[in-house]
């Protein structure tokens, strides 16, 4: 009922155009990304769980915790304007401001996001010449060039789209992300913005975000840390005329579509972890709760020691035991089994039928799964997470420089 579109960004969806420029907040690459929709939008954003939230986020929050229509979001990168204090509000919602009358509407219109270093302070020059700059450059081919804009350490552009097939026509949703550090579970520690040409209500798109990050965003880790300007938008425009219905079967479509999006948009900024060279899928089954399924995935997901000893090809399966018993789950030791994609490393009773070479080959590839049967109850998770390399330190060590 959907099918995913090769090349595909926010602008996919109709009615949407875009744009990222440079604007001289990093030193050469482009750090300013705007995404503009034709008619106003329903919006609806899920934001960062750190008590610490930077003035950008703050202002975008309040403007979708209300009944308020969205016309555009406007994303620097380079600069997170976090712990800026008022000085910092107050620019963020100059931005705001300078924007809106720029596209000739209200500021509460306008979403705002900041991604980079945290603690300095916005340079404000820079970004009004910015606006300046992008609102003439829009179009319907910039979603590419905005994904480039909203990258940090990122060594890739994320961009994607389905078609989604309803009972009465076919609508589009659009995305782009950026993520690469301060990546873990509670919102992740990421941008994505997400676009619809279907026409959906506040609340029905508030409660399918919220179902889609819960299984993707909210289920992966690089390194266990969660920042200050994390959200995911997700903006309705409505200009297909093609409305999905609360408890309808074109709500089921359009969320089976919506939760595939965000899963490849989760795993894309898994994959490009920083210093990462694997992505991992965690399957954790047969939990007596669905928190004890989660408690173990997310345990698992968030260990150092399982993700250096993954960097080397390691099958240390002692270390998977150990960071399940951590996790406060609550299951039997001696029930667990274990394997690296279907091939099994340990059997309840803690038989080990470990094959080195075979895990070797397994550990090696780009992509494989660890799964973990509880041997318990019904319950499961899935998450994904990456090794961990030297190549991490050496950039988090120079990532102000």
């Amino acid at each position: 009922m959907y099918q995913f579109i090769n090349g595909g960004s926010v602008t996919s969806a109709k009615g949407f155009k875009a744009a990222g420029i440079f604007c001289g907040i990093k030193k050469r690459k482009k750090d300013l990304a705007l995404i503009v929709s034709s008619r106003f939008c329903n919006a609806a954003g899920v934001y960062t769980l750190n008590k610490v939230k930077a003035a950008p986020l703050l202002i975008s929050k309040n403007v979708t915790d209300k009944d308020v229509p969205v016309k555009a979001v406007l994303i620097n990168s380079g600069n997170a304007n976090a712990c800026t204090g008022e000085d910092g509000y107050k620019d963020a919602k100059f931005t705001q401001e300078y924007c809106a009358d720029k596209l000739k509407v209200k500021p509460e219109n306008i979403l705002i996001s900041s991604t980079g270093v945290i603690g300095v302070k916005l340079p404000l020059p820079k970004i009004i010449s910015g606006i300046d700059n992008i609102v003439n450059v829009l179009s319907e081919k910039g979603g590419e060039d905005a994904a480039e804009a909203i990258m940090t350490t990122d060594t890739k552009k994320k961009s994607f789209a389905v078609k989604v097939k309803l009972s009465s026509g076919e609508v589009t949703i659009g995305a782009i992300c950026k993520g690469s550090g301060m990546i873990m579970p509670n919102m992740a520690t990421m941008l994505a913005f997400i676009t619809t040409d279907a026409e959906i209500k506040k609340s029905l798109l508030y409660k399918m975000l919220l179902n889609s990050v819960n299984i993707s965003f909210n289920k992966i880790s690089v390194d266990g840390e969660t920042s200050t300007n994390d959200m995911v938008i997700i903006l309705s425009n409505g200009v297909n005329r093609i409305e999905v219905l609360e408890n309808s079967n074109d709500e089921k479509v359009f969320q089976e579509a919506l939760d595939a999006i965000s899963i490849e948009m989760a795993k894309s900024i898994v994959s490009d972890g920083e210093g990462a060279t694997k992505l991992i899928e965690i399957n954790v089954t047969g939990a007596d709760t669905q928190e004890d399924a989660d408690l173990v995935g997310k345990s698992l997901a968030n260990s150092n020691l399982l993700k250096t000893a993954l960097y080397g090809r390691d099958a240390n399966w002692g270390r998977i035991m150990s960071s399940a018993g951590m996790s406060g789950a609550n299951f039997d030791p001696e029930k667990v089994s274990i394997s690296f994609d279907d091939h099994e490393v340990l059997l309840p009773n803690f038989k080990v039928v470990l094959n080195e070479e075979i895990a070797y080959k397994i550990l090696s590839k780009n992509e494989y799964s660890i799964n973990v049967n509880l041997n318990g109850g019904d319950f499961s998770s899935r998450w994904w997470t990456c090794d961990l390399s030297e190549n991490y330190v050496k950039i988090n060590a120079n990532y102000r420089t």
